[in-house]
């Protein structure tokens, strides 16, 4: 039997579809392009308010900065020690003592004793730079002290003088505080248990996983 015969004359030919799809797929592209034209003006009218703003905010910059130079060299120079004194002040009253000794309280050992605290500078950051007396049984205690203060970042301690007393080893550090390192600590602390504790969870499930397959 001769199957799918076709006698007409004039087979039917399907000649819509190839101009539609072709029609669909021009009217995407230009969709698609005037989409594309006019995101890049916006992002070219963005990236300009941009530009403009910085060379605004330059321009005031520099204005600023030579009126600072204009005020300062009008100054006289009794002036100008009353003006770092008065900066002075406000760093000190900025610092933060209560912070200080909880710092401190952390830093020393057992054994070692606070006899004096002085303040020799005040940075703007809330730092400062110390004058610290202690007392300690022994010079290890010093020593540990020492370390501790290095591991912790927030103080760096340098020994000055080390005397034998009847109250013990007296002893004298020029401290460097910075109390802003303690957020870069606590980060790396917090990054550590978190990779601790995903190890931790990623072990126990290998485990659980061979001991389901042993089963």
């Amino acid at each position: 039997m001769i199957e799918n015969l076709n006698l007409a004359s004039d087979p039917f030919r399907n000649r819509t579809l190839p101009w539609t799809v072709a029609a669909i797929v021009a009217c995407v592209s230009v969709v698609a392009l005037i989409f594309t034209v006019s995101q890049f003006r916006q992002t070219r009218d963005r990236v300009s308010v941009v530009e403009r703003d910085v060379r605004g905010l330059r321009t005031e910059e520099a204005s600023l900065r030579a009126k600072a130079t204009a005020v300062t060299q009008s100054l006289s120079p009794d002036q100008l020690r009353t003006l770092e004194a008065a900066h002075g002040i406000i760093d000190r009253r900025n610092f933060s003592w209560s912070r200080l000794f909880a710092d401190l309280e952390g830093s020393l050992p057992q054994g070692v004793r606070v006899s004096r605290i002085a303040v020799r500078d005040v940075a703007h950051s809330g730092g400062a730079e110390l004058e610290l007396a202690v007392v300690a049984r022994s010079t290890t205690d010093i020593t540990g002290m020492l370390g501790t203060m290095a591991q912790g970042r927030i103080f760096s301690a340098d020994l000055l003088t080390e005397n034998k007393s009847d109250k013990g080893i007296e002893s004298t550090l020029r401290v460097r505080y910075t109390p802003g390192a303690r957020s870069a600590t606590v980060t790396n602390a917090v990054e550590s248990a978190s990779r601790t504790g995903d190890d931790s969870m990623t072990s126990g499930a290998s485990r659980n996983t061979g001991q389901g397959g042993a089963q």
